[in-house]
């Protein structure tokens, strides 16, 4: 049994889920209870609500008390509202990792999604291809909207190779350009009607209210990044660049190629989590995403990736992600204003990175008290 525990303790993310833990401890002891309406699945499996007859004869919905934090509908939205960030997140660390930074996120985020609105409105009910088959449609929507992302990635790292200028600075100025573009395209106005196809895909639930799709996106890109960043040659390179670049760059390791390619995945990270706000919210704007660069970078701090590069995760992000969802989720929860939300969310940050640097600074003067 204590073997068991050393084993947990030593396993590297074990620090994050002792903390979602602690969370969802907290928020389930002091949430609250609320009287939610009771749902039912018909013969088509639709969600219909219930109803009773109460004491004067008359019909009335059928009402459960429950945890406010601790019940299946909010773990599903959770679940859900996590799975955006989280996405992003996986992009976002293998940046960190390689010792960058990416600004452009939400603005790629916004982009990609009003190009691919534009291409699913005109495959619409209301659209000139409404005739086309909408699979076509789809197809081409998604195409567009994860293709957008790919090369706003590929301009992105393609300016920081080329100029040879710190990310941060190309980053924050391409966070403009791209927002300002998906303004420009759509003058500001939301895109919307799409295929119902394309919709009731995204939207497809299963239990009581969980977003299948979004869940298993999520899933499959955590997936995918642990397996580039543990298990691949270019995942190594990944950790090499942003552990030691000089020495990786000595090593023989083609520092620009790695760079291009990190800003490509966060490129198209970004754009799948586009076309999964998509298809569930029905819509797009030019304001779709702001702030998400807070949230991104944030749940890639808090899940463990180093700022000074070298360090990091996919799970830890995905793990990171969940904590800040959750603390967005309690602010609402316990009726704090939801003013603070960033107040909080940055000092999560601030706190992250004081501590990343506090376990680097511990695990120097144990390397030099070994030496001696």
């Amino acid at each position: 049994m204590l073997a068991r525990l050393r084993a947990l303790f030593r396993f590297q993310e074990s620090g994050l889920l002792l903390v979602i833990l602690a969370l969802g401890v907290l928020l389930t002891a002091f949430a609250g209870t609320v009287r939610t309406p009771v749902f039912e699945r018909d013969a088509e499996g639709n969600r219909t609500r219930v109803f009773t007859t109460n004491s004067d004869g008359d019909r009335v919905p059928l009402l459960a008390e429950k945890n406010k934090f601790l019940n299946a509908q909010n773990l599903a939205q959770l679940a859900k509202d996590t799975s955006f960030i989280a996405v992003m997140a996986v992009g976002m660390a293998v940046v960190i990792i390689a010792g960058g930074i990416d600004l452009t996120v939400g603005s790629i985020y916004a982009l990609a999604s009003v190009v691919g609105a534009l291409v699913l409105n005109r495959y619409g009910p209301e659209g000139l291809g409404a005739t086309t088959s909408p699979v076509l449609g789809i197809f081409l929507g998604a195409g567009a909207c994860i293709g957008v992302a790919a090369l706003c990635g590929l301009a992105t790292g393609g300016l920081i190779v080329a100029l040879r200028v710190h990310p941060f600075i190309i980053t924050l100025g391409g966070m403009a350009i791209y927002r300002g573009i998906a303004f420009v395209i759509t003058k500001g106005q939301s895109v919307g009607a799409f295929p119902a196809a394309f919709r009731d895909f995204v939207r497809f639930e299963i239990g009581d209210g969980l977003s299948f799709v979004p869940l298993m996106t999520m899933i499959v890109v955590l997936i995918v990044g642990w397996i580039f960043l543990s298990r691949l040659a270019a995942g190594r390179r990944v950790y090499a660049i942003g552990g030691n670049e000089l020495a990786a760059r000595f090593s023989g390791i083609r520092v620009e190629r790695v760079k291009l390619g990190i800003y490509l995945i966060s490129g198209v990270c970004a754009g799948i989590a586009a076309l999964l706000s998509l298809g569930y919210y029905g819509a797009a704007t030019s304001g779709d995403g702001q702030g998400y660069e807070l949230n991104v970078i944030a749940a890639a701090v808090v899940g463990g990736a180093s700022l000074t590069g070298g360090r990091g995760s996919a799970l830890g992000v995905v793990l990171g992600a969940l904590i800040i969802q959750m603390i967005s989720s309690g602010i609402v929860i316990l009726g704090i204003d939801q003013n603070y939300s960033q107040i909080i969310i940055g000092s999560v940050v601030i706190a992250a990175v004081v501590l990343d640097n506090l376990n680097t600074w511990l695990a120097k003067r144990r390397l030099t008290a070994a030496a001696h």
